[in-house]
């Protein structure tokens, strides 16, 4: 395969990774029923045996309870959390906590770092990122937000209406987004606040029912906020300033998603291998047929690609870039990669591929959100066409003729 430029550091944090993985995740993974829930024992064993590996929230600093690694040298570890389910709540690197752990540490002050950063690194919490609307709200179009957050004295009283917040079931705390100047555009104009869920007026309406739902430990809840009051020390990060702290999340946090999903499909990939060099049909093994050979071929390409491009990324990112486009090719690139790789292993593996004895299934349901969920695709092709489309060069025609010209 091919070699990445990840330095010394990356490569020994993934080996342990990888070793935790084999060792100990992807079996327990393997002792569970198709469709069982994962206990929160099993959680606390795999993260306590990612501490024994030295794998630990290695995304957070050190004062915060995480090792301290550059994020560019946790890329590769977060691909070997993706081979399973089971991986990214081992390793503490599992959305959403993640990003709004990366969020609570560039825009907190140290009492909310003390109170809410710590023990969600710890694992003693656990958070929801309340951004997106039902229909006629904020969603592909973040713009569009209607929530709002109205100062009252030395409190904001927060109304609105979120869904598909991720992990907003089981949340202690909610990083909610709402409008709080509707004078200005919206990129001016909203703010970032830390809620708990208990809160009065927090309403937690429902987990909506969704595609994956089985392989999902977070769920995705509906909730409303009706005169949620919550004082002025909870706005995070600086007010009106919510869309520039919302992207300094959602960047990073899109990169890792991809490692996640790429390291998915690469445990995909190795499963229908195995199977496909086992398994016999029409003589000899579905494996030595031309086309199983080709097909794997070009999926293992596309993963190849995949990494490569959100490894350019979080370059840009390292280097002080804001690497939109680069986020967006990454986001968009990886996401049909996955998916495809994944859906070929599931193509392969028959009634297998199908049944719940191996992780496919499941990882076939999520992959096809990975679409939808941190910008659809459509989105995220807007953005590269906007670029692509900001200096045409006209002197490439000038040999085309015009008519009567």
């Amino acid at each position: 395969m091919i070699s990445f430029t990840d330095s010394e550091a990356a490569t020994a944090l993934a080996e342990r990774s990888r070793a935790l993985m084999d060792e100990v995740v992807i079996p327990r993974e393997r002792e569970l029923a198709g469709g069982t829930a994962i206990s929160d024992a099993t959680v606390r064993d795999l993260r306590a045996a990612a501490r024994e590996y030295d794998v630990y929230a290695p995304q957070i600093p050190e004062e915060h309870g995480g090792m301290g690694y550059d994020f560019r040298d946790v890329l590769p570890t977060f691909e070997e959390a993706g081979r399973s389910l089971l991986g990214p709540l081992a390793m503490r690197v599992d959305a959403p906590d993640e990003g709004n752990m990366h969020l609570l540490e560039m825009q907190g002050t140290d009492l909310q770092k003390s109170e809410y950063l710590d023990p969600l690194v710890e694992g003693e919490i656990q958070s929801g990122f309340a951004m997106t609307e039902p229909m006629q709200g904020a969603g592909s179009d973040p713009k569009m937000i209607r929530t709002t957050a109205q100062k009252e004295g030395d409190e904001w009283v927060i109304d609105g209406h979120k869904w598909w917040t991720t992990g907003g079931v089981d949340a202690d705390i909610l990083l909610v987004f709402a409008r709080t100047d509707e004078d200005v555009h919206p990129y001016e104009g909203c703010s970032v606040f830390i809620v708990p869920a208990d809160a009065d007026g927090v309403d937690i309406v429902r987990n909506v029912p969704h595609m994956g739902s089985q392989g999902d430990p977070k769920g995705h809840a509906e909730i409303e906020f009706n005169g949620v009051r919550v004082p002025e020390e909870h706005l995070l990060g600086e007010e009106g300033n919510g869309f520039q702290h919302v992207q300094q999340r959602l960047g990073p946090a899109r990169l890792t998603h991809c490692m996640r999903f790429s390291g998915m499909a690469e445990r995909a990939l190795s499963i229908a291998k195995a199977y496909t060099t086992e398994r016999q049909a029409f003589g000899d093994s579905v494996a030595d047929k031309q086309h199983v050979r080709f097909e794997i071929a070009e999926q293992e390409t596309q993963i190849q690609a995949a990494r490569a491009l959100v490894r350019a990324a979080a370059d840009a990112i390292a280097a002080g870039k804001e690497a939109r486009v680069e986020v967006s090719m990454s986001k968009v690139f990886a996401a049909r990669a996955t998916q495809d790789a994944i859906d070929t292993a599931v193509q392969f593996c028959g009634g297998n591929g199908i049944g719940r004895d191996l992780p496919l299934a499941d990882f076939y349901e999520l992959v096809r959100t990975f679409r939808i969920v941190d910008g659809a695709d459509e989105v995220h092709l807007r953005t590269i066409a906007r670029e692509a489309f900001e200096d045409v060069d006209s002197d490439e025609l000038e040999p085309v003729r015009r008519y009567r010209e």
